[in-house]
């Protein structure tokens, strides 16, 4: 076990109220920090307590104010530690001043403190405040509690106690997620807390941060078969409220042996990461004497992060955790940050002043790249659809891609594989995929595939908006405009008709943009040069191959039957065919259609063209 830094005394404390206002006054006054005053009341385990944070924290200091507090409920507390609130915010307001409105002032708080007894922590006081907070991203807001003023009294002196520099050790438990490890923390895994003893690598180290991550309510989190417990035996049973198993008989839900007290565990921070860690008052499920937060108050830590309600934390929050203590960053705005696009409320609230009370940077979480999405949208609407048969042939490639997809669309995979990783990999198989999808439609124009104009088009409606005039191949105006789909299974198609020419072009947004160059005629016999026009929005391989009518194949040749050529985003890139007459082609009109496919969008132009008698003599 890490034995206590030798040097002055951190904590005086203090049983009786009047000695206790004295020594803040004498504190408050001193040029010279002295040490803190702690009103332990007749609460031995407090006194416990502070004797066990002399192991943490070497030194006092005035910590820096919130630019704002308020305080609920002083009448009820000593007067000495109503002194010793008092410089921990700039300007103290009422509490009828708690809200939205509070944050609409101009200028508005850049930090917010809040401090009362538990009972005063309740939805009217809190809910409304944390929530507009968690709105005006860069707000600090803290909260300063404690079950009794005996308890807040000690949470109070330990926000003017500084953590000794040799306090280094970082540490993350989790009974839910096999983190990857990152070179300085300790990380005990799901694997670990099942194989090892980790009673005494909990409670032994001197922890500056460490987080708890499991499954559990107010009362508990579950690490394996340890359990993170919160039972204070110090605290009055409140017996018209609801408590765990252990309330009502001597058996605990989990073994005996393996519950970990959180008050002994000696860190200096500690972060629950577990459902509803610190209900508000009025919305606990057990009996306060039980709660996570409130035995973590009680204990050494100085800064204690919790969970205000149910949350889904999870590989993304421990990553972003571990890489923020490593660099000294605030835990709370880090994992709200993180979860931002998985709920709309704080998923944690910060107990204790943070060491910077000023304006928490703001943090954007990483979104999935556009590519992924796209790629998934057009997954769905080719497999959950009717419009690809059981047994058509991309079928199996398509549905292997979507299974990855599933996968990496997951909130833990860019932490668990890698952004760049993911992307690295889906490009790959883009681009496999793609020139499957080309290589069927060169060898059966008629696959299900080229249907998707019409199948998505009946499943859509015009968007008027998006109709305009546009020029067809044939030189003269035609109309492009997007057909919006009505259903999940269907994509937006963007279609060119050209009142001569018919349907010029069809493709789902987002896909290469086709034109198709060629003389207007050739001769029975003689050979037709195509020029493929496209213009992608990426820069990766676009597949294109072209085809005639089933009645007009046996009669012509193409070369080649397909080609590939690399798209540069913005400019018009092209491919060569050479088509070739049969001199016993009836003469007549025909058409031709070019296929081009880009990231699993399939696009499509068609030009006419005659086929004249061949020259006499021929």
């Amino acid at each position: 076990m890490s034995s206590a830094p030798s040097g002055p005394p951190v904590f005086s404390v203090h049983s009786d109220e009047a000695d206790y206002q004295a020594a803040v006054g004498t504190f408050l006054g001193a040029g010279t920090p002295t040490a803190v005053p702690v009103w332990v009341s007749s609460r031995a385990d407090l006194a416990a307590s502070a004797e066990q944070a002399s192991a943490l924290y070497t030194t006092v200091a005035r910590p820096t104010p919130y630019t704002r507090g308020v305080l609920l409920g002083a009448d009820a507390l000593p007067a000495g530690l109503v002194e010793l609130i008092r410089p921990l915010a700039s300007e103290w307001l009422p509490a009828d001043t708690l809200g939205p409105e509070l944050f609409a002032t101009d200028p508005g708080p850049r930090s917010l403190l809040i401090v009362g007894l538990y009972e005063q922590l309740t939805l009217e006081h809190v809910r409304d405040t944390a929530l507009a907070a968690h709105a005006h991203a860069g707000l600090n807001l803290a909260l300063l509690t404690g079950r009794d003023a005996a308890s807040l009294a000690w949470f109070t002196a330990k926000q003017y106690a500084v953590t000794a520099p040799g306090v280094a050790e970082l540490g993350l438990f989790t009974a839910t997620d096999r983190p990857v490890a990152i070179e300085g923390v300790r990380v005990f895994d799901e694997r670990r807390l099942e194989a090892e003893d980790i009673q005494p690598q909990v409670l032994d180290p001197l922890w500056r941060r460490v987080m708890f991550q499991g499954h559990g309510k107010d009362d508990s989190i579950n690490l394996a078969e340890f359990t993170l417990c919160g039972l204070s035996e110090a605290a009055p049973r409140h017996p018209d409220l609801l408590g765990p198993r252990c309330a009502y008989g001597p058996d605990c839900y989990k073994p005996k042996d393996k519950l970990i007290p959180l008050h002994e565990v000696r860190a200096a921070e500690i972060v629950l990461s577990s459902c509803n860690s610190a209900p508000l008052a009025d919305a606990v499920v057990y009996d306060p004497k039980y709660q996570l937060m409130l035995n973590a108050i009680d204990g050494t830590a100085k800064d204690v992060v919790a969970a205000l309600t149910v949350h889904d934390s999870d590989r993304p929050e421990n990553d972003a955790w571990m890489r923020a203590v490593l660099a000294g960053a605030p835990s709370t705005p880090t994992l709200n940050a993180s979860i931002g696009t998985a709920q709309p409320y704080p998923a944690f609230l910060h107990y204790g002043l943070a060491d910077d009370p000023g304006a928490a940077p703001e943090q954007v979480p990483q979104q999935p790249d556009p590519l992924l999405l796209t790629t998934s949208a057009r997954l769905t609407a080719y497999l959950a659809s009717d419009l690809l048969p059981h047994n058509n042939v991309l079928r199996p490639r398509l549905e292997k891609l979507a299974h990855k997809v599933e996968q990496w669309v997951a909130r833990q995979e860019p932490v668990a594989r890698g952004p760049e990783r993911i992307m690295s990999d889906l490009t790959a198989d883009l681009q496999s995929l793609d020139h499957t999808i080309a290589t069927a439609l060169a060898n059966d124009p008629e696959n299900e595939l080229a249907d998707y104009p019409g199948y998505f088009g009946v499943r859509s409606v015009l968007d008027p908006a998006s109709v305009r005039t546009v020029e067809c191949n044939c030189g003269r105006p035609a109309q492009e405009f997007t057909k919006k789909a009505l259903v999940h299974t269907a994509l937006d198609t963007v279609t060119v008709i050209c009142l001569r020419c018919g349907d010029v072009s069809f493709q789902v947004p987002g896909s290469p943009e086709v034109w198709i160059e060629a003389a207007d005629e050739v001769a029975a016999g003689g050979t037709l040069d195509v020029r493929v026009r496209v213009r992608a929005g990426r820069r990766a391989p676009v597949g294109i191959s072209l085809f005639v009518p089933r009645y007009l194949r046996s009669d012509c040749t193409i070369e080649p039957d397909r080609q590939k050529v690399k798209a540069v985003p913005g400019k018009e890139v092209e491919a060569s065919f050479k088509v070739t007459v049969h001199s016993d082609t009836p003469a007549q009109a025909y058409y031709m259609t070019a296929f081009a496919v880009q990231d699993l969008g399939v696009s499509t132009g068609r030009r006419h063209f005659g086929v004249t008698s061949a020259p006499y003599g021929d």
